[in-house]
């Protein structure tokens, strides 16, 4: 019998580095790597001068679905993440309205994603006061994990978890083998440093940037940790904007915790100079930083301190994007289509980071995490999602496939194109000589957490 799709030719990367084979895939899955494989094949592709990447696996993603699609939706948002070489990603709770806080906004959102997107894709359900009681009943819906803010975030009806009902909600996700993610900022910190400033009139880039420091990240990371050492929970820290955040999480885990450190592509490309240079395209929180700290997010992803890179993909519609009080402004950034690019322009080529950690941190680490197996990885057996890339391809990145035109990553030069992204062997995305090309066919499937064994205590 004939192979589905056979890639000749071109270099893998695979979790012990970069190989030159050719790679089969039959009935959705890889079923060889090899130098040579002589087999017939339905589709052939000739990959000599690209490197084959396991599909990104983007554990970070707000698509906003259901009552806020005109902010991002899952065709539009689905289509940006597999031009970025995506083949799957988790969506977060809030944004959509309703927000994801129980079995009724789960099955109405879950119906949404398999009618429009173009990826797999997994479900984030939320952890606030309003829904304590309703956490089993979203982990046998299927949720990956449950979210929380340690600070406002942004929206009423998705309210910050206060500590007890963080503790709380940390224990339940113990007691369902599921994995807590924090928005690691101290909200009266935060809130007292914002008050300050806006009652003196200090409405600018620079007092917003001044309003959320570093420490404020480090202090309620330090408490998420101990929350997660006390209940036993999984804990992901996300977005994290400083070395500091991720040296607590990986001395909590030198001892013992269970905790998984995520940064986002724009603490790793842009700089504060930068914020204030662009204006709200880069506002969000934690805030972008000074040069020093981007340096030591990068030495630390380097040194293998950071588990996953998420794009944090947060558009909002142009006129929640302007204003002359930088702190109403909406909170978020478009970047769902270039965290492969920042990691192989900024990691690969500017600072030597291997390939198989740019693999790991953008595919296998968020794979493995959220145990979405299959996943995340050229391993036979293993879905073939796949990234073709050109990798030595200079250009600047013109043609975006999100919602909304106001991306700061439009005009950024970077080496390393996708040119195709395919999903369980299924092209997705093509990019050709005169633009973007996508199959409308490939829907997407929902993505469950493999079942551990859940805590009774």
């Amino acid at each position: 019998m004939a192979l589905d799709l056979l890639i000749r030719g071109g270099t893998l990367v695979t979790p012990h580095g970069p190989i030159r084979a050719d790679l089969a895939v039959e009935d959705s899955r890889i079923v060889s790597l090899a130098l040579d494989v002589f087999a017939p094949a339905r589709q052939e592709i000739d990959a000599r001068g690209l490197h084959v990447f396991p599909g990104v696996v983007d554990a970070h993603v707000h698509l906003n679905e259901p009552g806020r699609t005109h902010w991002e939706g899952f065709d539009t948002g689905t289509r940006a993440l597999a031009a970025g070489g995506a083949t799957s990603f988790l969506d977060m709770p809030l944004n959509s309205s309703p927000p994801l806080l129980n079995a009724q906004a789960f099955a109405e959102k879950r119906a949404l994603g398999e009618a429009k997107s173009c990826l797999d894709f997994g479900l984030w359900g939320g952890l606030t006061p309003l829904n304590l009681t309703e956490l089993d009943e979203l982990a046998a819906c299927g949720v990956i994990g449950f979210k929380a803010f340690m600070s406002h975030s942004g929206l009423d009806e998705f309210p910050a978890a206060d500590d007890a009902t963080l503790f709380e909600g940390m224990r339940a996700a113990r007691r369902a083998g599921l994995v807590v993610a924090t928005h690691a900022e101290s909200d009266g910190f935060t809130r007292t440093l914002a008050q300050v400033a806006r009652e003196h009139g200090q409405t600018g880039v620079r007092d917003y940037l001044a309003s959320r420091p570093p420490v404020t990240e480090a202090e309620a990371v330090g408490r998420a940790i101990l929350f997660a050492e006390e209940t036993g929970a999984a804990l992901h820290l996300v977005h994290l904007s400083t070395a500091r955040g991720v040296a607590l999480a990986a001395e909590a885990r030198a001892r013992g915790v269970d905790v998984t450190a995520e940064t986002c592509p724009h603490y790793l490309h842009w700089m504060d100079e930068d914020v204030e240079r662009v204006g709200a395209l880069l506002k969000c929180a934690p805030p972008i930083r000074d040069v020093g700290t981007r340096e030591a997010l990068w030495a630390a992803l380097k040194a293998g301190l950071i588990d996953t890179v998420g794009s944090d993909h947060s558009p909002a519609p142009p006129d929640l994007k302007t204003g002359d009080d930088f702190f109403a402004i909406w909170g978020g950034i478009s970047g769902a289509q270039s965290t492969l690019n920042v990691l192989l322009e900024g990691g690969y080529w500017q600072r030597d980071v291997p390939l198989e950690l740019v693999a790991a941190v953008a595919s296998l680490n968020p794979a493995r995490r959220f145990r979405l197996g299959g996943k995340g990885a050229l391993h036979l057996g293993f879905d073939a999602d796949l990234a073709l890339v050109r990798l030595d391809e200079a250009f600047t990145l013109t043609e975006l496939h999100d919602r909304h035109q106001g991306n700061p990553y439009q005009g950024q030069n970077f080496r390393g194109r996708v040119q195709a992204t395919y999903l369980r062997g299924q092209r997705v995305f093509t990019q050709t000589p005169g633009g973007a090309q996508f199959n409308d066919s490939v829907r997407g499937r929902l993505l469950r957490p493999i079942p551990m064994q859940a805590e009774n205590s």
